[in-house]
């Protein structure tokens, strides 16, 4: 388990140091700051998990700090003020600013550490529930400020008016499951279960008949989705992975309005709304004899078809700019601003896996980035061009190259020209960096966005 990562502000060199060290020997990561100058610019490069502010500090004192953090809505950890010259009345104004708690010096390690630990409980406690407030939060209302995002949303909200069955399409990665759960946020069953299932992965678990009805052998039963979704949302992803003899059910389900559960012969009423998506045209699974055909008209009520992000560009940085924001939220990772360069040159992309393939490369990039910019080639490399490689020998500039966008020219050339080097260096990294002066891990990641493996190239 990673560190909890604890900031101590004193300007006490023996104290900090005392303090640091007692920490340290307790398992915390610890980092100190000898005034609140020094304080901000470590809370500006990594969030810490909690503060210990002394009050009384040359320059800003700990109060002015700590309400300056309030104000400017970064108090994002528990703060624990400490005073040698505490009186009640600073305690009051310290707890009203936000501070978790006040100790008094000479500090009582024993009582420090067990004021430490209840704090960071209490915050982890916080961070799930917010945690969980967030995502119900943001799983609402689809991002995004384009044309096609507006009429869709607009659309999902006709369609919450009407306790009807929803059939969502749109390649992988769209968003289908996210419009569900924004037609259940503003229908009548909005307080009632969303219980979604994945029918491919569950295709390998075992039948999709009990997972979906449940069974019952003698006294036992075994609850299914339809159980845990009554009188709310049952959303199965990707239908057409149904079996022929789940499909038969579920068809009976429908008709009849109540189910049983396999392995017996009692029905069960159902009061759910059935939402489905598919990520290509139902009817041909229809005409190819692998979907059934009155089925799939009881789930055609209402269609709706979630474009691919290519197809609406426009809402490439809004998405960009809300994933940051979730995930430096959620999870906790580093803050880092996404530059205008590289927000156009996203919006040019093709994005195959669409708005997922898009939150998992702002994952990547803050958690892998250094700076507090993203920059325009380092989107370029994070997202990866396959490289055509020419037939032509290295070292003669083919034609075709002069024929090619500036950027896919580029690339080319820096494929061929590494390649080339990669050669007069036997294919070892450490002589290539020193020819081409580029860092080693800057490098590394140059070639793996161009396809370049060196090791095909050593002796």
């Amino acid at each position: 388990m990673t560190a909890q990562y604890i900031m101590v502000v004193d300007d006490e060199p023996d104290i900090r140091q005392l303090v640091s060290e007692i920490l340290e020997d307790e398992g915390y990561r610890v980092v100190t700051a000898e005034n609140a100058a020094k304080a901000k610019e470590l809370h500006r490069s990594r969030k810490p998990d909690l503060v210990l502010l002394d009050i009384w500090m040359p320059g800003q004192d700990g109060i002015s700090l700590l309400k300056e953090w309030r104000e400017n809505e970064t108090l994002c950890c528990p703060v624990i003020m400490m005073s040698g010259h505490g009186t009640i009345e600073t305690a009051v104004e310290a707890t009203k600013l936000g501070a978790h708690d006040f100790i008094e010096k000479p500090l009582s390690m024993a009582k420090m550490l067990l004021t430490i630990s209840n704090a960071l409980r209490a915050s982890q406690l916080e961070k799930e529930n917010r945690g969980l407030r967030k995502q119900m939060v943001s799983s609402l209302e689809p991002v995004g400020g384009s044309q096609t995002m507006q009429r869709l949303r607009e659309q999902a909200k006709r369609i919450a008016q009407h306790d009807s069955r929803v059939l969502l399409y749109g390649e992988p990665g769209t968003g289908k499951e996210t419009f569900a759960r924004y037609i259940h946020a503003l229908s009548s069953r909005k307080n009632r279960p969303f219980v979604r299932a994945a029918l491919a992965a569950s295709k390998e678990a075992g039948s999709m008949s009990q997972l979906l009805f449940g069974r019952e052998d003698q006294d036992k039963i075994q609850y299914g989705l339809l159980d845990e979704a009554n009188g709310g949302v049952l959303f199965l992803a990707e239908i057409y992975e149904l079996d022929q003899d789940t499909q038969t059910r579920l068809l009976h389900a429908l008709k009849e309005n109540r189910f049983m559960r396999v392995g017996s012969n009692e029905w069960v009423d159902m009061d759910i709304t059935l939402m489905v998506s598919s990520s290509h045209d139902l009817l041909d699974d229809v005409r190819g004899g692998k979907f059934n055909e009155e089925l799939y008209y009881l789930l055609n009520i209402l269609p709706i078809m979630i474009p691919p992000l290519r197809e609406h560009p426009e809402d490439v940085p809004e998405l960009l700019n809300h994933y940051v924001d979730i995930l430096t939220a959620q999870e906790g990772l580093p803050y880092r601003h996404i530059s205008l360069a590289a927000q156009n040159f996203l919006r040019n992309h093709t994005w195959p896996g669409n708005i997922r393939e898009l939150r998992n490369l702002v994952q990547r990039l803050l958690i892998l980035g250094t700076e507090t910019e993203v920059s325009l080639d380092e989107v370029e490399e994070s997202v990866g061009t396959r490289i055509p490689v020419f037939s032509q020998e290295i070292g003669q500039i083919p034609e075709s190259l002069f024929d090619m966008p500036l950027r896919e020219a580029r690339e080319q050339f820096e494929h061929d020209y590494l390649i080339y080097q990669l050669k007069q260096a036997d294919g070892n990294v450490s002589k290539l960096a020193d020819q081409v002066k580029m860092e080693r891990t800057h490098l590394y990641r140059k070639m793996r966005s161009l396809n370049v493996d060196p090791k095909k190239y050593g002796r």
